[in-house]
This record gives structure tokens, sequence and C-alpha cells, in this order.
């Protein structure tokens, strides 16, 4: 249009730095985080961070150095998602569950620069730099943050070595007047996510200050929060950044209630403490709810919104959660789609409908949030629209903006995920005649144990290194506890005895504990006329053991 220009007037790179920003002025003097007695309100979040950006600036980090955490669900983890990326720099969130050897193999892929340990996962990170010293690669800066008991500090703080810096004191390096680092780019990487895939090549999905901003707003509509919410950290922030409601948040001024631990006791106390309005979690969560003790529970002071993903919410589980107050609907999203990408939006006229029928629908992974732009269920050759009659299976697709920039150092696998124009999951669904999509398969076999993806090929490779075994196989088991876990049929070679305790305990010094198999079958592996094991068959196995008790979780 003759007589427009794009200036910095009109024209501003999103990013969700400018939530923190409004929040601090708007917000300025309401509670933002709570962690025990820790308090802190919007303008102190909004110094807190800056400073921490001027202190990492001061330690020789750059725009577009990385920059990783290994903590739990605590205000330092919180600020690490605003600090970071005013430096400049790209936040990448550690599983807490990896051992040394993984947290080793991403820290050196990732080449980060600075790495925020935990006091309670500090022994995870030396044993990893411990392994990097030995491949002579420049280790990153560590900076232990200390829990607010002073004198557990205090305990670990003497495990540190020369040159380790303390949370507080770095943060207090910083300069309140330090500029902020705006991207240049709105497609500049502002964090970086590991996917679990195999240790030998994991998956770095990088995210855009834009995809972030646009999915964080997208999850503000999608949990329907109002102004000021409070949200119960149940979702873990270095999983797809709380599903990006780590920045949602700030952006409706909300409270923020930090929970270390997540435990049944814990979420009712802290919602009837708070007043909570929000939480989200994996199918786990909701189990750990619906089975706490009457001595446990606590009544809701108003109705809780819940957000469920990584796997369909038994009917049962969706019955007693609403029975005890909670508002539960189901998303469905990867890594690479910073976390939920759809939702089983409900819609009124479903409440006519018989329990059992409104649990089925309630299982669906739905429709694509605002934000993105479209899913689909295609044929993954010939890249048409499958037919929504809800039995023609096709492979899930995504397009839009919430979709991940790519894999880091990894452009083959890049390539292949957007073939097409689409990104591809490798997830099996079916569509209905109203649009909705409803998964029936994971093309790539993954366990979601917990929330947690594991990689079967991952497990498998572990239990072929152990020289008393010829063959194996691992497919998901019900656990009434973790949704599933690993299931491992294994056949031993002539000769060799090896019981099923110790083939877990070679697996469990080997993986972390929650990769590693719950149940043994010794017995033959089915396979195909061309050799290939017949998973589905095993599947089928598994399912008919029935579910692991709640009581023999590990």
């Amino acid at each position: 249009m003759e007589g427009t220009i794009r200036c910095s007037a009109n024209y501003v790179a999103l990013s969700p730095i400018s939530f923190l920003e409004r929040s601090a002025v708007v917000y300025r003097d309401r509670v933002s985080i709570v962690y025990g007695d820790v308090k802190f309100t919007w303008s102190e979040t909004r110094r807190r961070c800056v400073k921490l950006a001027s202190a990492l600036t001061q330690l020789g980090v750059y725009p577009g150095d990385v920059v990783a955490a290994l903590a739990p669900n605590i205000p330092a983890m919180y600020e690490l998602h605003f600090g970071v990326p005013m430096a400049g720099a790209v936040l990448c969130t550690l599983n807490i569950r990896h051992d040394s050897a993984m947290v080793s193999v991403l820290l050196k892929h990732s080449e980060a620069k600075v790495i925020f340990v935990d006091y309670q996962f500090l022994d995870a990170a030396k044993g990893a730099l411990q392994i990097l010293s030995k491949e002579k690669i420049k280790l990153p800066h560590l900076v232990l943050i200390p829990d607010c008991d002073k004198q557990l500090s205090n305990v670990h703080s003497r495990t540190m070595i020369p040159g380790d810096l303390e949370y507080e004191p770095f943060l207090a390096t910083g300069r309140s007047n330090f500029e902020i680092v705006r991207p240049s780019d709105e497609w500049d990487a502002i964090t970086l996510n590991y996917t679990s895939g195999t240790t030998s090549s994991p998956k770095g999905v990088v995210y855009s200050h834009r995809g972030a901003y646009l999915n964080s707003l997208s999850a503000v509509l999608l949990n329907e929060m109002s102004s000021m919410p409070v949200y119960l950290w149940t979702v873990p922030m270095f999983h797809c950044n709380g599903w990006c409601l780590t920045w949602a948040v700030a952006a409706q001024g909300g409270t923020n209630i930090c929970l270390r631990n997540v435990t049944a006791a814990g979420i009712f106390t802290s919602i009837a403490e708070h007043q909570v309005s929000h939480m989200g979690g994996a199918p786990t969560v909701l189990n750990m709810i619906i089975n706490a003790p009457p001595s446990i529970r606590r009544p809701l002071p108003r109705k809780v919104a819940v957000m469920t993903g990584g796997a369909p919410p038994p009917p049962r589980v969706l019955f007693m959660m609403e029975e005890l107050g909670f508002s539960v609907t189901h998303s469905y999203g990867l890594t690479e789609t910073y976390g939920p990408g759809t939702a089983c939006t409900w819609k009124p006229e479903w409440n006519s409908l018989s329990p059992d029928e409104q649990a089925k629908i309630k299982a669906r992974q739905g429709l694509h949030h605002i934000g993105m732009e479209e899913v689909d269920v295609k044929d993954p050759v010939s890249m048409k629209s499958i037919t929504p009659d809800a039995k023609t299976m096709g492979e899930v697709m995504f397009r839009g903006n919430p979709v991940m920039n790519g894999y880091l150092k990894n452009l083959k696998a890049t390539e292949d995920a957007f073939k097409g124009g689409w990104f591809r999951t490798g997830d099996l669904a079916v569509k209905h005649p109203d649009g909705y999509i409803e998964l029936k398969d994971r093309a790539k076999d993954i366990i979601i144990s917990g929330g947690e993806n594991i990689s079967t090929i991952e497990v498998e490779s572990v239990i072929f290194s152990h020289p008393a075994i010829l063959d194996a196989a691992v497919v998901g088991r019900p656990d009434d506890y973790w949704g599933e876990t690993p299931c491992a049929f294994v056949k031993l070679k002539d000769g060799n005895t090896v019981t099923a305790d110790e083939i877990i305990n070679y697996c469990r010094d080997r993986l972390p504990h929650y990769m590693a198999p719950k149940t043994v079958i010794f017995d033959d592996l089915p396979k195909t006329s061309t050799g290939k094991t017949q998973k589905f068959v095993l599947r089928q196995r598994a399912k008919a053991m029935g579910s692991i008790s709640q009581a023999s979780k590990l």
C-alpha cells in the first residue's frame, strides 16, 4: 500500500520478554512467585531477571549462547525463563530425571556456556562435568541454586569446587539498569528443549521468540485464564518450558505457586492455602489426586481448571476429578509443538450425553488451538487428508507458528520432519466427522511414562548388551501410577540363566531409573516372515497382564 512504512513505531519483534515488562508495571505490587516462605512481586521479579541477564553477560555469555538449567519448579527456574532471553541467550532446561551420562551428552551437544544446578541435582551435574573433563571439552560455568533452608545449602556448598558460583551472590553481581537484549529477529531462538531420544543422537528442539509469544497467548486462552490467575506448578518447567505457561502466567499478571516435589498432599494444601485457579499435568498427576487418602484431601475453595496431556485420561479418572471439583481439559502435542498443540474443546450440546459418552469424547485430542494454523490427519505418502469417518487411520501433522524452528545440528532430521510442508508427528490417529482427531497408536512405539517419553530402542540396546540375552523387545505395560512403564520380553542364549530382577538392575545401572523395565517376561519373540518383531502382539500380551498396582511403583 503506497504511503506505508515499516519502522520501530509499528513493528516490534514478538517476544515473551514483553509480558514481564508489562506486568512489572501493571501488576507491580502483586505477588508473582510463592515458594514456601519466599514471595516476590512482579516488580521484584523483573528486577531480579534483569540482574540475572546482566550477570550472565558479565560472565561472557553472548547472544545465541546456550545456558542450561537442571532444577525443579523453584523461583530460580522461573526467573531463568526471562533472565536468559533478556541476555540474548538460549535457555536449555534439562530433565531432572536424567543421569550424569545423559546430562553430559546434552551439555556437549548444546555447547552450554553455563549450567544452573539445584542443590538436589548437584551430584548428577558434577558427574556430567567429570565425564566431559575427560574429553578435554571446555566446561560450562556451574551456578549452584541452594534451597531456602540455609542449613541444607551449606551442606551442599561444601561439595563445590573452586570457580563455582551461588545463585544469589551471582545475581548480586548484575546491574539493575542493564539494557535488555531484544531479539533482532523474532524467529531467533529463545529456548532449546531435548526430546527423549537415544543418547547417541539427541534431538534438540529449537523454539523461537515468535512461537513462544504466540503459544503463550494461546495457552492463556486454552486454559481460560482471566487476569491474575493463581497457577500451581505441577507441570515440570523443564518440559516444553512448562507448556509455555512460564510466560503465559506473566502475560496475565498471575501468581506462580512453586512446588519442588509434586505430591497429593502438596497439591491439596497449595490449592487450599493459595486459592489456586489453574494447574496441569500428565494423567499420573490426576491419578495421584484421585487416589489421595481422605486424610490428605481438602475441599477446593474454587473450581480448579486442569490441563492434562501425554496420554488420554481414563474415564474413571475424569469422573473422579470432576467429583472432587476439578474441570479437566484434554490436550495433545509434542516437544516440537511447544507442548499442547490441540485441545478437546468442550461443546455445550455434549452436556446432555451420558457420562460414558462424555468421557469418550473428552479422551479425544480435539482440534488445534487458536495459535496453531492447522492440524490434520494425512496419508503420509500421498499427503491427502484421510476420510473423517472415525475409522481410517493416518499420521497427525501440524502447521503453524508454534512449530519448532528445527532440530539443533541435525538438518536431515529437520528436513524429514517437515517433508511436504507439514510437521510429521509420527503419531497415528483417526478423524471424527466433526473434525476432532483421536490418537490410536504411536508409529515409533514410544512409551509415555508419567508424561515422559521413553525410547524403546534405547532400552532394548541396553538389554541386548547383557551377555546372557539373545533377543529382546520392549513395549509399554499399563501402570496404575505412571500410565505405562517399560515391559521387556527377552529370550536367553542357550545355557544361560538370569533373573528378571538382575535384568532390571542391569538396566537401572545404565539408564535413568524411569527408563528401566518394571516387568521382564522370558519367552520367544513373535516374528514376521522378514524377521521383524511383532510388537503389536507383545503390546496385546502386556495389556492382558493388567496394570501394575500403585504399590509396586519405584
